[in-house]
């Protein structure tokens, strides 16, 4: 939470909303609970909605339909998208680190555009390079040639692996690691043999990986994170895998290798993709799902394996049931022997 204070009409207007109410300063953002006179919040999920009536915010980011309910509100169609840019304005800054310390090791053949800010103990490696604005924090390693485009953050602990390119404005967050090894082994007579993994992985604008996710490098060519994609924690991404732009791939997500995802895909948490697959632009996948088979664009899909979540949802509501309609089954099959041998009985 910032120190900062706004006027709740400045706030309406960069953000395109409609004021309803008296003005007043807003020291911050909060939710529907836990908010004070003082915090603006807001209310996405209509089912929330008796809780307008008890809480203590000031301002509340509400649809039309419930402006009535609160004293100020701020109006707008979308609340949920309204009110993380309204955090934005309130969010402060991690690290309050500036410059390039002398604790930091920075090979002479790195390249630092104008304004990065490299915290102590970070390793910036021969020939990488950073595009203006970059913010590198402690014990974060930025390997040989690498690539980072404008604004790049990465927050302690951070790996970029020789090679990796990022595109503008990307996050990672702590413990990140992209561009490690590829699981690549192959068994031999000898044994198991490593298969180098010489390919490298290229990330686009506004990329974001969570806390101790993993991006493997390919085998050859590269492993690709399209424009806008967020990979949550603990999420692994195989050697060879596309990921196409603006997906959301929520915690302990695996991908294996070599599939191929479209645009605006969503997979909740724990699903598991089998390798050399090819997931459709708009699929979304339900939460611990098992994908063993390619999916068409535009479905939604649960279970595992995935079916149409349709028929995913009605399986789940009957499972409970199974042991009764199974006893109920047997009990049929008798009758229906019975009634076999009473009809050949009388033939």
């Amino acid at each position: 939470m910032s120190a900062r204070s706004l006027r709740l009409s400045d706030i309406a207007d960069r953000l395109g909303l409609r004021l309803q109410g008296v003005d007043m300063d807003v020291a911050g953002v909060n939710t529907l609970d836990d908010a004070g006179p003082d915090e603006l919040s807001f209310l996405a999920n209509p089912k929330y909605a008796p809780r307008l009536a008890e809480t203590r915010a000031g301002a509340v980011i509400v649809r039309p339909e419930h402006a009535h309910e609160v004293t100020r509100a701020l109006i707008t169609d979308d609340p949920y998208p309204a009110f993380a840019r309204a955090a934005a304005l309130f969010a402060v800054p991690q690290g309050e680190f500036s410059g390039l310390s002398p604790l930091a090791s920075i090979h002479p053949d790195a390249v630092l555009g104008e304004g990065c800010d490299v915290a102590p103990f970070a390793v910036i490696a021969a020939r990488a390079r950073l595009g203006g604005g970059c913010r590198i924090f402690p014990g974060c390693y930025v390997g040989e040639d690498c690539l980072l485009g404008e604004g790049c953050v990465l927050y302690p602990n951070a790996v970029l692996m020789a090679g990796t390119r990022l595109g503008k404005n990307c996050v990672l967050q702590p413990g990140a690691v992209l561009g490690a090894e590829g699981f690549g082994f192959a068994r031999t007579p000898e044994g198991i043999r490593k298969v180098p993994q010489i390919g490298r992985v290229v990330a686009g604008d506004r990329v974001e990986v969570g806390a101790n996710s993993a991006v493997d490098r390919a085998a050859l060519s590269a492993t690709l994170i399209g424009d806008g994609t967020c990979l949550d924690n603990l999420v692994q991404v195989g050697h060879n895998v596309r990921l196409g732009k603006d997906c959301l791939i929520v915690s302990q997500v695996g991908i294996s290798g070599s599939t191929q995802v479209g645009d605006n895909v969503t997979m909740a948490g724990q699903v598991g993709v089998a390798g050399h697959l090819s997931i459709g632009s708009g699929v979304t996948i339900g939460p611990q799902s098992g994908v063993a088979k390619d999916i068409p664009e535009g479905q939604t899909v649960g279970g595992s394996p995935t079916v149409d979540y349709g028929t995913y949802l009605r399986t789940l509501s009957l499972m409970p049931r199974f042991p009764e309609l199974f006893k109920r089954l047997s009990r049929l099959e008798k009758d229906m022997e019975a009634l076999r041998r009473e009809a050949q009985a009388e033939h």
